[in-house]
């Protein structure tokens, strides 16, 4: 399971996390066929939360105002942050999946073990490759800004998450552009409102680590099949996150799965189905009692987190309301 869960992850890590505003051309929506968006339209019109960035949950005397973010930079999240900017400066606490005790903790954890992330001991990547995908990955890592030599020696599953990471947005991150979160937490510090993390800080590191070495390899050449395609649904992301679209978003991704190069079509939706479960509905049902625990001493809360949690029978806007909590969406 983790070897499909981690592959999927890796070519899909934009249905999180969109890219910067820089990367455009063709959408992936307008190369799917009919089939496909009359398939795509059914399933989202009978998604729960499928639309929608911005809802207020409300239970007795308790409020919680949720945000579904993106944790890449782009220049329009400056006016989904002035819409909740005044239920920041109004909460009690603002939770985000990750605070900046949790960066520098697995900071902290890369600096005294420097093997989780790079290669330490026994060969490398180059050694590990054949010559032609060496050569290929070498490439996509210069687009990046990342030298050959240091992508050489990484870990393959941190390469591929790396490489996720389109060249259009790689220059953002590197400057130090910050998405949505972190826009919401450097909110909440000026005005003085507590914020804690919804998870350990090591989390998904630890999905991704346990991997055996020959499945973090499958997952950088299954990210080298499809390079355009990875692009185009990029495209399509940042297009209907900010139509806070994002039930399409997601669903977009699950379908594209049946179409990249060198993976059998049924085997595609499986990888989704266990990336779905491992990094969407395992995290959000672990979420909800966070969050109701959290009420016990705050009356305001903030939950900003990635926008596709936020979707579907198992986001965490669902999981709430059976819990008896009402929605409610605002613009």
């Amino acid at each position: 399971m983790i070897r499909r869960a981690l592959a999927t992850a890796t070519l899909l890590a934009g249905l999180a996390a969109p890219a910067s505003a820089l990367c455009v051309g063709e959408s992936y929506l307008d190369t799917m066929s009919d089939d496909q968006l009359d398939q795509l339209a059914q399933v989202v019109d009978a998604l729960p939360y499928g639309e929608g960035l911005t809802y207020s949950a409300t239970r007795g005397d308790d409020r919680l105002t949720i945000v579904g973010t993106m944790h890449i930079y782009d220049p329009r999240l400056e006016s989904i942050r002035a819409r909740v900017s005044a239920d920041v400066q109004g909460a009690d606490l603002v939770i985000l999946e990750a605070t900046a005790t949790e960066e520098q903790q697995l900071r902290d954890l890369i600096t005294t073990n420097p093997g989780l992330i790079f290669i330490v001991d026994g060969p490398t990547l180059p050694e590990l490759l054949d010559e032609e995908t060496w050569a290929q990955l070498a490439d996509a890592a210069s687009q990046r800004s990342i030298p050959g030599f240091m992508a050489a020696k990484m870990q393959p599953w941190y390469l591929s998450l790396l490489l996720s990471v389109p060249p259009c947005a790689m220059d953002d991150l590197i400057d130090g552009a910050t998405g949505l979160d972190k826009m919401i937490a450097s909110d909440a510090e000026a005005a003085g409102v507590p914020v804690m993390a919804i998870e350990p800080f090591d989390t998904l590191f630890g999905l991704f680590d346990e991997a055996p070495i020959d499945a973090q390899i499958d997952m950088l050449r299954i990210n080298m099949l499809a390079p355009d395609m990875q692009s185009a649904m990029f495209v399509a992301m940042l297009d209907r996150y900010f139509a806070e679209d994002v039930g399409r978003l997601w669903e977009m991704g699950r379908i594209a799965m049946s179409d990249v190069p060198g993976i059998d079509p049924e085997e595609g939706q499986a990888m989704f189905t266990e990336m779905e479960e491992a990094l969407l509905f395992t995290r959000n049902r672990n979420w909800i009692p966070v969050i109701t625990e959290a009420t016990a001493d705050h009356d305001d809360i903030v939950v900003a987190v990635g926008a596709a949690h936020l979707i579907g029978e198992l986001g965490i806007l669902q999981l709430l309301e059976d819990e008896g909590w009402t929605i409610s969406r605002f613009p």
